[in-house]
């Protein structure tokens, strides 16, 4: 008897034992991969909304850095120089004014982004696909509407109607040695009017009362009609109406001003990306090319940057839907020529306008 009790106590306890609840396992520390990193060079104007890049760097587990190398021409130079030991994965920022320098400096690697198939072939001026089209905005003249309409006179729609009489001391411009808006009309007038013609019709405008500034701020804000000055036509942008309206201090239904975008009469400035060769991160890098080029980043464009998206794709602001004017067919000029002819033109203009 007594050997079968202790059976029974053994078989007791162990069922009690199979029944007791298993002890609970030590915690596995899982540590999460570190971000890859990504550098980008860009123009000291490049802004993008914080939920937009987060957007990318949650994606990709990713950590962007940006590197802000000054005003176009100084950071294609400083890529430029660089070239051997490159500076950032991606270089943002390099526009139709100094493409042919960047390419010729062979400072970036050709990418063909799935993208491209979505972006108009006017905006693609590289053929080898090593800069790729991100956004462009037009330079173009403005007019204050109330002046013309208090003053019975119809505003201009070409850039010839600016010699008229009737226009006498109503445009201010920038100089374009030291203005990026007055460089770009520079090259409108040259594009329409042509190497042989451009000095001429400049010569009109002196003998008309132009006047000329060293940069936008001046002409906008204090020479243009507009904002208290005395001259109700000036050198801006096509967006500059739409953002009127925009950042009014109080609501308004129409923009005070309005563009001139007859053809010929605006250039467009097109800014490109490209990955720099030599890059360790390139299969990164390609996915922050292919990002640039989506609506996610490509929306974010206008109120960041104050220029326009390449990517129809893309929904606007439904201000700029109602407001913004672009032109059919503004004036152009190759990279090629500009690169070529830059310097002798602006030269050519300064000899002919302020001496």
């Amino acid at each position: 008897m007594k050997y079968k009790t202790i059976i029974t106590i053994s078989v007791l306890i162990s069922l009690l034992a199979a029944c007791a609840p298993a002890s609970e396992p030590e915690p596995i520390e899982i540590t999460p991969p570190e971000p890859l990193k990504l550098t980008v060079m860009t123009h000291d104007s490049f802004a993008i909304s914080e939920d937009v890049l987060e957007a990318f760097q949650e994606q990709y587990n990713a950590e962007v850095q940006f590197i802000e190398a000054g005003d176009t021409g100084t950071a294609v130079n400083k890529a430029a120089l660089a070239k051997d030991k490159p500076l950032a994965d991606v270089f943002y920022g390099v526009d139709n004014t100094f493409l042919s320098r960047a390419l010729d400096e062979s400072i970036f690697e050709a990418y063909a982004s799935p993208l491209l198939a979505d972006i108009p072939d006017d905006f693609k001026l590289d053929p080898q696909n090593r800069a790729l089209p991100v956004d462009f905005g037009d330079v173009c003249l403005n007019y204050d509407v109330a002046y013309f309409e208090e003053n019975d006179l119809s505003p201009p729609e070409t850039l010839e109607d600016l010699l008229k009489p009737e226009y006498a001391g109503l445009l201010v411009v920038e100089n374009p040695a030291t203005s990026s808006p007055g460089l770009a009309f520079l090259f409108a007038t040259v594009g329409h009017f042509g190497p042989e013609g451009y000095l001429e019709f400049w010569q009109g405008l002196v003998e008309n009362d132009l006047k000329v500034v060293n940069d936008w701020e001046t002409a906008y804000y204090s020479e243009f009609s507009q904002w208290g000055g005395t001259r109700p036509i000036v050198v801006s942008y096509g967006s500059s109406p739409p953002f009127e309206v925009i950042f009014a201090e109080e609501p308004i239904d129409q923009p005070p001003t309005a563009a001139v975008v007859g053809a010929g009469s605006c250039f467009r400035q097109i800014e490109f990306v490209g990955i720099l060769k030599g890059t360790p991160n390139r299969e990164l890098a390609e996915k922050w090319v292919d990002f640039m080029l989506s609506p996610t980043f490509q929306e974010d464009i206008p109120l960041q940057m104050y220029v326009f998206p390449v990517n129809p794709n893309a929904n606007l602001d439904k201000t700029f839907q109602e407001y913004l004017a672009t032109p059919d067919a503004p004036a152009f000029l190759s990279p090629t020529d500009i690169a070529a002819h830059r310097e002798e033109w602006i030269n050519a203009w300064t000899e002919t306008v302020l001496r």
